[in-house]
């Protein structure tokens, strides 16, 4: 029997893995309908910020009321509107699609295609017809 100890080699050092980039990706619906669940929270953060901002103006008399609906009813400030209008059915469905997943359905890739395009489906349909809707009520 021989004395000579197993030499100990160093470790191999090896560069961490870098996530690819969003331009690698070939994009998807799938993709899509996450980046836009978490752009459509941050927007309806930024309504809760003009329903805060209208009562404000409201509770600060005629004329800052006046200035507020100005500025909303201009061609930018419905445009606003409308987005967040879909922002809300499409959080509301994209949330549904969440729970679903939560039960551990829908993560087939044709499953999760569908609900996500039904989800952004449920979005302008839902905006769509809130709009018409007020404007067949004379508002808007």
């Amino acid at each position: 029997m021989s004395d000579s100890k197993p030499q100990a080699t160093a470790p191999v050092i090896r560069p961490a893995p870098l996530s690819p980039h969003v331009q690698v990706w070939r994009w998807h619906i799938t993709m899509a309908a996450s980046i836009l669940t978490r752009a459509t929270g941050v927007a309806l953060y930024a309504g809760l910020l003009i329903v805060a901002c209208g009562a404000l103006a409201l509770a600060s008399g005629a004329d800052a009321y006046a200035t507020f609906n100005g500025v909303i009813g201009s061609i930018l400030g419905r445009l606003v509107l409308f987005g967040i209008t879909f922002s809300v059915f499409y959080h509301m469905a994209a949330g549904v699609r969440h729970l679903v997943w939560d039960f551990g359905k829908g993560f087939e890739p044709k499953t999760a295609n569908l609900t996500a395009f039904l989800a952004i489906g449920v979005g302008l349909v839902g905006a769509i017809g809130v709009w018409l809707l007020a404007i067949m009520m004379g508002g808007a």
